[in-house]
C-alpha cells in the first residue's frame, strides 16, 4: 500500500483550499444551472448540452475527491532553500544511472500541486513514494543509491544536482 502523503508549500496548500472551495460552491452551482438549463430543452437522451454538462459535473466532483483527499493528506512544509544539496520534495533533481553515465535524468520529486503546475508545464514528475523518490528521498549530491525497479531489476543511480524547483 502507498502512503497518501502529499507534500505541499503553504502556498500551494491554500491555492488548492481555495479551488476546494469553489469547487463545492460556485462550482457546483454553476454545472446544476447548465443541467436545468439543458434539461428544459426537452428530450434528454439526444440532448448534446445535458451530456456535456453530466460530463462536466462528473470531471468536477472527481477533482472535489481528488483535492479533499490530497489536503487530508497533505504534509505542509516549507520550499526548499537554495543551495541545499539534500534531495528534499519540491527540488528538481539532476540523476545518472551507474549502468550508464551518459543517461542522466532530471526531475521533480513531489507533485504538480507541490509548484501549481498545470499541464502546459512540461516537466516529469516523480513522487517522493515512489520506487526512485523514496531511494533518493533525504540523501545528498554525490551519493548513490540503490532501487528495485517496478519490473524488479535493481538500478542504481547517482545524485548528480539538487536546486529548489522554478517554474
Amino acid at each position: 500500500m502507498t502512503d497518501p502523503t502529499t507534500w505541499l508549500t503553504q502556498e500551494a496548500f491554500d491555492r488548492l483550499t481555495e479551488e476546494l472551495a469553489y469547487l463545492k460552491t460556485e462550482g457546483r452551482r454553476t454545472v446544476t444551472a447548465k443541467i436545468a438549463q439543458a434539461r428544459e430543452e426537452g428530450d434528454l437522451s439526444e440532448n448534446g448540452g445535458y451530456h456535456a454538462a453530466r460530463e462536466e459535473q462528473g470531471h468536477q466532483e472527481a477533482r472535489i475527491r481528488q483535492l479533499t483527499a490530497m489536503l487530508e493528506n497533505a504534509q505542509v512544509g516549507e520550499a526548499p532553500a537554495a543551495g541545499s544539496d539534500e534531495v528534499v520534495p519540491g527540488v528538481s533533481v539532476t540523476i545518472y544511472y551507474d549502468d550508464d553515465p551518459d543517461d542522466t535524468d532530471t526531475f521533480l520529486l513531489g507533485s504538480r500541486e507541490l509548484v501549481g503546475l498545470d499541464d502546459s508545464v512540461d516537466v516529469e514528475v516523480f513522487s517522493p513514494q515512489s520506487p526512485l523518490g523514496a531511494a533518493i528521498l533525504g540523501h545528498r549530491v554525490g551519493e548513490t543509491v540503490s532501487y528495485i525497479a517496478p519490473t524488479g531489476k535493481p538500478i542504481e543511480v547517482t545524485i548528480l544536482e539538487v536546486e529548489p524547483f522554478t517554474r
